[in-house]
């Protein structure tokens, strides 16, 4: 007998938090939970005409036959969440997440199942703890019938879906939805210069919740120049910008059509972190003299009013859209890291009762670098209890990895095989839920690469990583390692050099050691000293930039030299010359054994 299919409105819900919450009070958050559904879900699901399919611990899945009746069903929920919360201590909120979907579904008795639904579950998964996250099918069935604004957040992969989906955060900004009559024609842009007017009058917006990631609106730059006709090239800068950022896999990025209603108008940071729902803000300007061009942009914690970083970049108008580009790769490498650090620190402030596995991520990367015996140990401890809260948390996965090839690798390891066995079995999981993120991309391909798998494959994997975000310091670094690995000197060390341009406040120990490493395999002996030396400045504790310095001094004859950083060598490590090497070139890896072997006195 053939399945039973119909087109629905699917409603998913859940609750951020819900396992920090019961592992905090079990019983009252049960029972904070059911006066919840019995006080204002259920009802508000009847007056909609929402059909409840099936419930989990924490979550619902509902059907409705009208689409604009789910919208505004959620909209009305979480309208009324801040009020039923005003009493309440904000480690014990109940915030809820809502994800829609309008597709084909499979019927079985009285439950759905089919990709209609799994698009609901997973753009859920997306929202914002107070927010409604809706798909484009949704969007272009209700853009015009409800007084909502429509964040465009662009396409995004969704697990074990094979198309991208389009989807749209969801903004109240007149009346409450039930106050709306059906099919009222009131558009999105109407909804925006509602919005405008009460910014305007001074009125201002109800604060939004915060993302779960790092998020951040790039607001409209001023035009410094003088000319009205340079307005094209200020405001195609700003895009330029955002579309670098969106390509930033864990930051939250507000689309264009939120911001640019801050154009022309004085702006007050801390009102548009509240009013948008972000903790940072870039802003900026732009200003023109003859054929040159200077812009300026700094970025600011919206909830402290902290400046946390600022540049300028000058160019020529020459090729305006060249220069968009440039500028745009550019501060987007730049805050890519600022942010990280700034997330970090705030992690770092945060009681230890109280650590999701975002933060105990966090907590392993600020202690990653300077790469020593001691903080891979500890930043493997704190990975391991984010992946056992998220076991298909990716980034944590590719982190882990890392820690497990350095401790087998630079001889900290009792057991080197399991802990290679490890990492590769980490990376591997890392790459079935990479998706789209280009840091999992990026870290699990270098591990596989160093590991040995085919580095023809691993050099399509590292490239993917790049062409999802250009602008990536840590993919352009990576890559130049795995180049390295290949034997492709002259692109290792123009990748490497392209992650230092990328962010050059960033800890320089892989990148200089990939270009000194090399140097060395093209015979460049006196110009590799130099880079190798830098890199264990830059890293003290990390082996490998010391093997390579000993055996290029070994090749010029610099014995006493090679000799003494054998001695800096074994103080780390006990393993000075490793038995497996990750170079596939036969003449890259005799030219590194053997001077080595000459660096501690065995001959060539």
């Amino acid at each position: 007998m053939a399945a039973t299919r119909r087109l629905a409105a699917i409603l998913a819900a859940d609750v951020a938090g819900y396992s920090r919450l019961m592992g905090g009070d079990e019983e009252g958050t049960l029972e904070r939970l059911k006066a919840l559904r019995r006080e204002l879900v259920d009802p508000k699901l009847a007056e909609h005409h929402g059909r409840i399919v099936k419930t989990t611990g924490d979550g619902l899945l509902v059907e409705f036959a009208s689409v604009v009746d789910a919208v505004r069903c959620a909209v009305a929920v979480q309208q009324a969440m801040p009020e039923r919360n005003t009493e309440v201590g904000t480690d014990n909120r109940i915030e809820l997440r809502i994800g829609i979907n309008l597709g084909d579904v499979i019927v079985e008795g009285d439950d759905l199942y089919g990709d209609g639904v799994n698009i609901a579950a997973r753009i859920e998964a997306l929202a914002d703890p107070g927010g409604v996250f809706i798909s484009n099918t949704v969007h272009d069935h209700v853009r015009d019938r409800l007084p909502f604004v429509f964040e465009d957040l662009g396409e995004q992969q969704v697990k074990n879906i094979a198309r991208p989906v389009r989807i749209y955060r969801v903004r109240s900004t007149l009346t409450h939805p039930d106050a709306i009559a059906p099919g009222s024609p009131l558009s999105r842009n109407a909804g925006e210069g509602a919005e405008r007017q009460r910014r305007e009058a001074g009125e201002g917006s109800p604060a939004l919740p915060l993302p779960d990631k790092p998020s951040i609106a790039v607001l409209p730059f001023a035009n410094m120049s003088g000319d009205p006709g340079q307005e094209y090239f200020v405001d195609g800068m700003v895009e330029e910008i955002i579309t670098a950022l969106s390509r930033i896999r864990w930051l939250f990025v507000i689309a264009r059509n939120s911001t640019f209603t801050y154009k022309g108008q004085a702006i007050d940071v801390k009102q548009v972190g509240r009013e948008l729902g972000v903790r940072y803000v870039l802003e900026g300007s732009v200003r023109k003299a003859g054929s040159r061009v200077r812009i300026t942009a700094q970025l600011i914690d919206a909830i402290t009013g902290t400046h946390l970083w600022a540049d300028r970049f000058d160019g020529s108008l020459a090729d305006v859209f060249e220069l968009q580009d440039k500028v745009a790769v550019s501060v987007a490498g730049v805050i890519e890291p600022a942010l990280q650090a700034a997330e970090m620190r705030r992690s770092a402030a945060r009681p230890t009762t109280d650590l999701s596995a975002y933060d105990l991520y966090l907590r392993a990367v600020a202690v990653f670098y300077p790469i020593t015996q001691e903080r891979i140990f500890a930043a493997l401890g704190s990975l391991g209890q984010a992946i056992a809260i998220v076991p298909d948390y990716g980034p944590a996965l590719s982190y882990a990895a890392i820690c497990h090839l350095y401790i087998a690798t630079n001889g900290w390891a009792e057991e080197p095989d399991t802990n290679c066995r490890k990492a590769v079995d980490l990376a591997r999981r890392a790459l079935v839920v990479a998706g789209n993120d280009p840091r999992v991309l990026a870290n699990a391909t270098f591990v596989l690469a160093l590991l040995g798998e085919d580095i023809g494959t691993m050099i399509g994997l590292v490239d993917r990583a790049l062409a999802l975000n250009p602008s990536f310091a840590q993919g352009w670094n990576l890559s130049g390692a795995i180049r390295l690995f290949a034997g492709e000197h002259d692109l290792a060390i123009e990748h490497a050099e392209t992650a230092l341009r990328l962010s050059p406040l960033e800890r320089i120990g892989l990148p200089v050691l990939t270009i000194g490493t090399a140097y060395f395999f093209q015979r460049r002996f006196d110009e590799a000293v130099p880079k190798l030396l830098l890199a264990i400045q830059d890293d003290p504790g990390f082996p490998s930039a010391y093997r390579a310095l000993a055996a290029c001094y070994a090749h010029i004859g610099h014995l006493d030299e090679a000799r003494a950083v054998v001695e800096k060598l074994r103080a780390i490590t006990a393993l000075v010359v490793p038995s497996d090497l990750p170079f596939r070139n036969p003449e890259d890896r005799q030219l590194f054994l053997s001077g080595l072997r000459l660096a501690i006195g065995e001959g060539p």
